[in-house]
């Protein structure tokens, strides 16, 4: 019995060394930038990183929170970065080299792929008695927040929305400067704005929603649909109506217009196409999985992952497209 024992012992001790000494096969790292911890993008790149951690064969995904997509996007188009979040809008600057990117065009990146619709508008104090765009003309000549020196697609945004209802952001208001989204959120909690841009169930917007609980809290401005109007928003962004009425939800009193447009993750041109198309792929199929992890990406429906073209395709995630049966 002791023989057996020392036997069993010593054939231990030799499997434990080869396992120690075995070359492991390590998984390839995707690093996905997103915004700050705590941010919607933030929970984005978790939801991905998760799912092509357990769904891509040989690739674990990683977030890595930054300063936003203003700050990550030249970082990826220089390749330090492999991957990142932006909305449609952005995305689109950023290749012409417009907005933010005035004169800095980010030629080298590429689409991967559409995540989820974001759904966004402007906002304002209940007690203003505007409910719609054109109900936003009694409010000329009131302040509105601007610049957004962080995120300057947002000022687009607000510009695009005024325009739908007839309105000029430049003539008709007050600009008050703010550094980023949030700022402009909370600067309407603080009485410094009237009228600003909210996502729709911003974590920013319910604490403000807390702080304005005197005036009714603030009501998202529901946009006009028609198609004229709708036109005048696309002149300037890429967007579209998204008709919103669960009263639950912070800002919504009833029926509500917003504006909708593709939040997307995009690559460098020279990052591998194989581990793209893997990933574009994963992604692509399993929205379930990501849905677990951020119920966005539930409103996925079959083909959404095709992005119209704000910026080239990477031929990886057009592999995958292609295959799909998403594009010819």
């Amino acid at each position: 019995m002791r023989l057996i024992a020392i036997t069993t012992m010593a054939t231990a001790a030799i499997a434990a060394a080869f396992a120690v000494n075995a070359p492991q096969a390590e998984a390839q790292v995707a690093v996905f930038a997103t915004n700050p911890q705590g941010s919607l993008g933030y929970r984005a790149g978790i939801a991905v990183s998760k799912t092509v951690t357990e769904k891509v064969d040989g690739l674990t995904g990683r977030p890595r929170p930054m300063g936003g997509s203003t700050t990550y996007i030249p970082i990826i188009n220089r390749g330090e970065v492999d991957y990142g979040f932006t909305n449609a809008l952005e995305a689109a600057q950023a290749v012409k080299g417009e907005g933010s990117f005035k004169g800095r065009p980010q030629s080298n990146l590429r689409l991967v792929g559409n995540m989820f619709p974001l759904v966004a508008g402007l906002a304002v104090p209940a007690d203003a008695g505007v409910r719609t765009i054109h109900d936003l003309k009694k409010m000329k000549g009131m302040r509105v927040t601007s610049e957004y020196t962080s995120l300057t697609a947002i000022e687009t945004w607000i510009r695009a929305a005024m325009a739908n209802g007839g309105l000029d952001y430049d003539m008709d208001f007050k600009k008050v400067p703010v550094s980023g989204f949030v700022k402009g959120i909370l600067a309407l909690g603080e009485g410094k704005t009237d009228i600003t841009w909210i996502s729709l169930g911003n974590g920013a917007g319910r604490k403000v929603m807390t702080q304005m609980r005197k005036r009714g809290g603030w009501v998202h401005v529901s946009m006009d649909d028609s198609p004229a109007a709708v036109a005048k928003i696309k002149a300037l962004a890429p967007g579209s109506i998204a008709k919103i009425g669960n009263t639950k939800i912070p800002g919504i009193k009833g029926p509500t217009n917003l504006i909708q447009f593709d939040y997307i993750l995009f690559t460098h041109k020279d990052t591998n196409a194989d581990t793209v198309y893997k990933i574009a792929k994963g992604l692509a199929t399993n929205t379930k999985h990501l849905g677990a992890s951020l119920g966005l990406f539930n409103k996925m429906k079959p083909g959404d992952f095709a992005s119209p073209d704000y910026m080239p395709w990477h031929p990886g995630a057009l592999k995958a497209a292609k295959e799909l049966g998403w594009v010819k």
